[in-house]
């Protein structure tokens, strides 16, 4: 079909008018001298770390230990300069936002110092998340007969692909960088399905299993060898509110997991003070509002089934 250069010539005027709704609606454009964290940045950020904490499950193969140390020391290196120009942007934009300064406004104020030094701390911790990571690792392969090999799990579970994110996100989270964390984890929540908030405080041996449609909100604490299936939702009862009608931030508002708890498919657990004692299990589907002692077994009541001949 031939194309109606006539209706082309309204393009123009067309762009005038998305161009002055950015005038209208300042909240939802960014632009300035000040760039942002880029999200392309912050993923090949995400994928070379998993290069490091997992190497030779990734892009580069035939790794041993007499090359290892050169592979590792150029992504190190690579990593050093990504995270520090990334975590600067956070962290000039967070200013921004606390301050209420323009970007040109405000340069006394050396955010690529800043964002070098949290860098340098993050990477610092990079064998201690592999030792949780490890911990992980095993757990899934403790707790899933189908599992055939640590290898497997490394390769297939999506669980474990979104524990490596949030352990990522959350030691970001813990040197108090902004941004960066929830761009990880909703980048882990796309490609896994599970949702877990960067500020959620897991410990080890942490396994998820099938995992799509888990929620983890991010006040909430989960002490180790804790087992979560698919749907299950660690949120918030209620959001307290202040005198003027608005949302209290920073409370604890999500449940606290004890030791060697599992947790079946679609159980809903909510509220900052609900407690789930150690060694218990919560059965499929149920909701919970309120605490449960140790060693606690909780279910709901079978539903009847009614069987008739097909007409």
């Amino acid at each position: 079909m031939a194309t109606d250069f006539r209706r082309k010539e309204q393009l123009p005027e067309l762009t005038d008018l998305i161009v002055e709704s950015y005038h209208d609606i300042g909240t939802m454009n960014h632009l300035g001298h000040c760039p942002l964290p880029s999200t392309e940045a912050v993923i090949e950020i995400a994928d070379d770390l998993k290069e490091v904490l997992f190497p030779g499950y990734r892009r580069r193969q035939n790794l041993h230990m007499g090359n290892v140390v050169y592979h590792v020391g150029d992504l190190v290196d690579g990593l050093h300069d990504k995270l520090t120009q990334q975590i600067a942007r956070a962290l000039s934009h967070a200013w921004d936002q606390q301050h209420g300064l323009e970007c040109e406004g405000k340069r006394n104020v050396d955010f690529e110092s800043r964002g070098q030094e949290k860098a340098i701390a993050f990477l610092e911790a990079l064998p201690n998340l592999r030792r949780l990571l490890a911990t992980d690792v095993q757990a899934a392969y403790d707790g899933d007969p189908a599992a055939g090999s640590l290898d497997e799990i490394i390769f297939c579970y999506p669980g474990l692909e979104a524990v490596t994110i949030h352990r990522i996100a959350h030691e970001l989270h813990r040197l108090g960088v902004p941004l960066i964390p929830r761009m990880l984890g909703e980048w882990a929540h796309s490609r896994t399905g599970i949702d877990i908030h960067p500020g959620a405080k897991i410990g080890p041996s942490f396994f998820i299993d099938h995992g799509t449609g888990v929620v983890i909100g991010e006040t909430c604490e989960i002490a180790s060898g804790v087992k979560l299936y698919q749907g299950v939702t660690l949120g918030a009862l209620s959001f307290p509110k202040d005198d003027d009608g608005n949302i209290v931030r920073g409370t604890k508002r999500h449940p606290t997991i004890e030791q060697n708890v599992v947790i079946y498919a679609n159980a809903t657990i909510l509220g900052g003070d609900t407690v789930v004692g150690a060694g218990s299990v919560i059965g499929a589907s149920v909701s919970l509002t309120r605490s449960v002692p140790p060693n606690t077994v909780v279910t709901i009541e079978k539903p009847s089934l009614r069987f008739r001949e097909a007409s």
